[in-house]
């Protein structure tokens, strides 16, 4: 005899919201083929509304907005006119750069590029004889150049001039990178990379869904929904380019997160809905048995996820923004085409679903072997022995997690394209043949304001001011109104006329350091030169500054979010199982996972080990310091999808047996080769982004397959059988009483008909 539950009259609300789910399902059933025509309108006005959504997303983004090195840029900028550039130009030659010709042929490349309307400034080493603007090796010299107007313009501008500054002039070869062409060529390849996800993942998901379903027919419906929900997004994120500024990234990790999640919902429910029919149900109560059960798993997995992003929209990050919007919109929409025209079609169908069969033993309708399954299997003998299983297990999650102890977190540059890339070439050969550091990426110290005016001409506090930054370890030089400073001592004039430094917007210093510009060290630099007492209010700009302010800003909100994800789903899990231990447990284990993730990701991408399975990149020392909060943000979601769907047959099982040991077999007897279907789909998808040449892009793919696989494999397969033996009767402990009833009300099956294999 089945146990029953301790007697009680209150039921979770997530149980009502089951019985409810009857009501909305029979709608589904009645108005299905105006769901089928509405659902075509949609996606044909979304291609149309969402066509050139491409040519408005811009890149980069990933500045703290408001911060110091923000407003220190901005003033330099607008008080000064001047800052790092936007455009640099490598010009080459095989005579020295000092001769008449080569020197007049220079001068001409850089008067030209002066004269465009877009251009605010242009300095050349021919107009300031510079030594630091001299290559190492005197047959190479730079061009710097500042544009006008905001970020998307100066992109613009720069797409405009770089076909006719790069190449050939005369004696001379020129080359270009800076800011604005590293953008220019991240957008463009962006969108290439795009195309190249979905030639790549479409037939590879069509196959692997013809091999799960067994039907043609069954098999192209999970891609039909995945298009819908792509789709959808892009007229979204085309309708938000009008509000605000949308990145080039959350169109890439959206359309995959979209098209991922699309096929894993549908998966479930189609299969779901195959075995209501199997057992003898006609197409309306299946589907409506399909939606109360499944159906409510895929609406609470969409929540999870959506929420999890939402978590992204408490940082101060363009970049972050974007990919929330965009992630949560195309997973609301998956969710909707699974739910709304998924059933829809599937009650036109019916058993047609299963027509078009495959030849050989992935035919549909074939007869499963009798006897228990494999994942039966599994879950009884890890069950069998938990402890021997869970610690090894476990112990392996905290080793591939290690290395994540020794990340170093910096921002992308020029190194975020791939190495063959004419902007990451010619960064590359800024670094290795001039001092980059001392002229394109300085840091600046601004002292804004009528005090800051009033420190330019008192040139003894301002000297001791510039004397005390000099001092500072990892200082190579300090220029300002009143000289240049060098380890504590005047060493000279200034680079450049000193009046330069001053005016009414106040007064500036250029700050040249001894490290790489996005560097962990020129970061720490950033804080002791703001740590050094000034004559007036002092802003600290540069790009050591900007890593530093966006490490304070995700310091800072970071609690924040992670207690959001954590509530949000917590209250979602314990109201959809009626247990806080499982939920509890489901967060625990996620984190076991994620980090097992993060160390991979810094063991190859910060270390540069098994690069060649992913592709070229260029190994820098670090990761990018927004990664992990990005892959958080979007993995504790993707994980929870799985843990969702497995504790909602669990549960299912356990309220009809009373027996967690076969709740648990069986629970994933049903979901185990489902959600392993489903994971192989989701890490096919994320691992096609491996193949772009963006380092971004591909992290965030290789992280969110291996996050998947590790998910569906050491822990849906090994710990959660074992946690969940291990806990016995207190998976089920809860604040409140549980109800003698079923929260998942089947209705009976036809007389004579045989129930699924359990």
């Amino acid at each position: 005899m089945p146990r029953t539950h301790p007697d009680t009259t209150i039921e979770p609300p997530a149980v009502r919201a089951g019985r409810e789910a009857a009501h909305v399902s029979g709608l589904l059933v009645r108005c299905r083929r105006l769901i089928l025509w509405l659902a075509v309108l949609g996606i044909a006005l979304a291609v149309l509304a969402g066509h050139d959504v491409h040519d408005r997303l811009v890149s980069g983004g990933a500045t703290a907005s408001g911060a110091e090195s923000e407003r220190a840029d901005e003033l330099l900028e607008t008080g000064f006119g001047t800052g790092n550039p936007h455009l640099v130009l490598i010009v080459r030659s095989a005579q020295p750069v000092d001769r008449p010709q080569v020197a007049a042929a220079g001068t001409a490349v850089a008067t030209r590029l002066a004269r465009d309307p877009g251009v605010a400034d242009v300095t050349s080493y021919w107009d300031t004889r510079s030594p630091a603007l001299r290559g190492r090796d005197g047959r190479a010299a730079l061009i710097l150049a500042r544009l006008r107007g905001d970020g998307m313009r100066q992109v613009a501008t720069a797409a405009r001039l770089t076909p006719g500054l790069a190449g050939a002039h005369g004696p001379l070869s020129v080359s270009v990178t800076g800011e604005a062409q590293v953008r220019v060529e991240t957008q463009r390849r962006s969108e290439q990379d795009l195309r190249t996800v979905e030639l790549i993942t479409v037939p590879l998901t069509f196959t692997i869904l013809l091999l799960v379903f067994g039907s043609l027919t069954a098999a192209v419906l999970p891609v039909l929904v995945g298009v819908f929900a792509v789709a959808g997004t892009m007229a979204v994120l085309r309708l938000l380019t009008e509000l605000t500024e949308i990145s080039v990234f959350a169109m890439s990790i959206a359309s995959a997160l979209g098209f991922a999640l699309a096929v894993d919902f549908s998966l479930f429910l189609i299969t779901r809905f195959r075995e209501e029919l199997a057992c003898g149900r006609d197409v309306a109560d299946a589907v409506r048995v399909t939606m109360r059960t499944t159906g409510r798993a895929v609406a609470f997995s969409a929540f999870t996820v959506a929420l999890s992003l939402v978590a992204l929209l408490l940082f101060p990050f363009m970049m972050f923004r974007s990919v929330a919007f965009a992630g949560i919109a195309v997973t609301l929409l998956a969710a909707a085409g699974s739910l709304v025209v998924l059933p829809a079609v599937l009650a036109v169908l019916g058993g047609r679903v299963d027509s078009l069969a495959v030849p050989g033993p992935w035919r549909a309708g074939r007869t499963p072997a009798a006897g228990p399954g494999g994942w039966f299997r599994i879950a009884t003998a890890v069950m069998r022995r938990p402890l021997a299983v869970a610690v090894p297990t476990v112990l392996l999650l905290a080793a591939l997690a290690s290395p994540f102890l020794d990340a170093r977190f910096g921002v992308f540059d020029d190194r975020l394209l791939p190495p063959q890339a004419p902007a990451a070439r010619a960064g590359e050969e800024l670094r290795r043949d001039f001092d980059v550091r001392s002229n394109v990426s300085a840091t600046m110290v601004m002292l804004p304001g009528p005090a800051g005016a009033a420190v330019g001409t008192s040139p003894t506090s301002l000297d001791a001011y510039a004397r005390s930054l000099s001092a500072l370890g990892g200082v190579a030089q300090v220029d300002t109104v009143t000289g240049s400073y060098s380890g504590g001592r005047f060493s000279g004039l200034p680079a450049g006329p000193p009046e330069r430094f001053t005016g009414p917007a106040g007064t500036w210093l250029s700050v040249s350091t001894a490290h790489e510009p996005y560097s962990v060290d020129n970061s720490e630099l950033a804080g002791d030169l703001r740590a050094v007492p000034a004559p007036a209010e002092a802003l600290v700009g540069g790009p050591g500054a900007q890593l530093r302010d966006i490490r304070l800003a995700i310091a800072d909100t970071l609690p924040t979010g992670l207690a959001l994800i954590a509530l949000t789903t917590f209250v979602l899990i314990a109201g959809m199982t009626g247990s806080v231990v499982l939920a509890a447990k489901a967060l625990l284990l996620n984190v076991l996972s994620l980090g097992a993730t993060f160390g991979a990701l810094v063991h190859v991408f910060q270390e540069g080990h098994l690069r060649w399975l992913v592709g070229g990149f260029t190994v820098t020392g670090t990761i990018d310091v927004l990664v992990p909060v990005l892959m958080f943000c979007i993995a504790f979601g993707l994980s929870m999808d799985y843990e969702i769907f497995l504790l909602s047959r669990i549960t299912e099982e356990y309220r009809r047996t009373g027996s967690t040991v076969t709740a648990v077999a069986l629970g994933l007897e049903h979901t185990g080769r489902l959600f392993t279907s489903a994971a192989v789909v989701f890490a096919v998808v994320m691992a096609s982004l491996a193949t772009s040449g963006l380092v971004l892009l591909k992290m965030v793919g290789v992280g969110l397959a291996l996050a998947v696989l590790l998910d569906c494999t050491l822990i849906r397969a090994l710990l959660v059988p074992a946690v969940m033996r291990l806990a016995g009767h207190a998976n089920w402990w809860s604040p409140w009483k549980r109800p003698r009833k079923p929260s998942f009300p089947v209705p009976a099956l036809p007389a004579g008909a045989a129930p699924p294999r359990r």
